[in-house]
């Protein structure tokens, strides 16, 4: 199916970016509706900036059959100006929108495109996802490559080749369900990691019990260590007594000694009175 932007041929109203948007969608629409196409079953193709609303639809229907862009554009600013970055104000922003198809896609362009550089084209088969051989016709321009014999030849062995793609598709569901069974060998390894991670809470109690062991030891040692200080204590202590006990002796003997000294004193003083005594006597005799 073929169609005219607004503003051009046979379409009415006024040409711009949202309105080619809203084109390619009611062609989309007209197919589907209409003629019971499936999105399996279409193949999209945009020329110059026609592959601005192509890969905006195409970046939106993931089961699309295939993308054909010929002579194709990164983004409006970028055909004037090489830009490193996307500008917000920039419009059909094909470098952005390209990585998100996922089916096949044919660039063609030509060599010496005097309109959009045929680097375009180079970049935005780098950024494909999946890659088709691309052509890029020696000497070419911006609107003659229709006109090269490998043009239409190319463009048959890539329909033939996609009408083929129910394979590819099954190949890629086949990825797909062995992701699905890398993801349950995943969920396997959980119940081993929870078994990991229960030796590892058994790990970390021993740990504590071991912790809580040296510390207990710490206390014994510590309590060992003050029983020590109390023994030397109370070694010190025995001395300091038995000094005590002597000195309690000594003073005893001491005052046993003054004791005897104080009778020694008494009897001599008996001895003088007793002499006294006898002299009296004597005289009064």
């Amino acid at each position: 199916m073929r169609y005219d932007y607004s503003g051009y041929g046979q379409s009415s109203g006024k040409p711009s970016e949202h309105n080619t948007y809203a084109d390619i969608e009611a062609a989309y629409k007209c197919l589907e509706d209409q003629y019971g196409a499936k999105e399996e079953d279409i193949i999209l193709y945009g020329q110059s900036v026609g592959s601005g609303p192509t890969l905006d639809l195409a970046a939106r229907l993931p089961n699309l059959r295939a993308v054909v862009l010929h002579s194709a554009i990164l983004s409006g600013l970028r055909v004037m100006y090489p830009v490193k970055r996307t500008y917000w104000f920039d419009i059909y922003k094909n470098i952005d929108k390209m990585p998100l198809v996922n089916c096949p896609v044919l660039i063609i362009h030509g060599t010496s495109d005097e309109v959009v550089d045929c680097s375009h084209g180079k970049h935005l088969w780098e950024l494909c996802k999946e890659k088709y051989e691309p052509l890029w016709l020696k000497g070419g321009s911006h609107c003659n490559l229709e006109l090269y014999p490998d043009y239409i030849r190319h463009l048959r062995k890539f329909i033939a080749t996609v009408e083929k793609s129910p394979v590819l598709r099954n190949s890629s569901r086949r990825s797909t369900d062995r992701s699905e069974t890398s993801r349950r060998s995943t969920d396997c390894s959980e119940p081993s990691r929870r078994s990991t991670d229960r030796r590892e809470k058994s790990r970390s109690s021993v740990d504590r019990s071991e912790k809580s062991r040296k510390s207990t030891d710490r206390r014994d040692k510590s309590r060992t260590s003050v029983d020590r200080s109390e023994k030397s204590r109370n070694s010190i202590d025995r001395p300091d007594k038995s000094r005590n006990s002597i000195d309690w002796h000594e003073k005893s003997r001491n005052s046993v000694d003054r004791y005897d000294k104080s009778r020694k004193s008494t009897d001599q003083f008996d001895k003088g009175r007793t002499s006294i005594d006898r002299m009296e006597r004597t005289k009064a005799g």
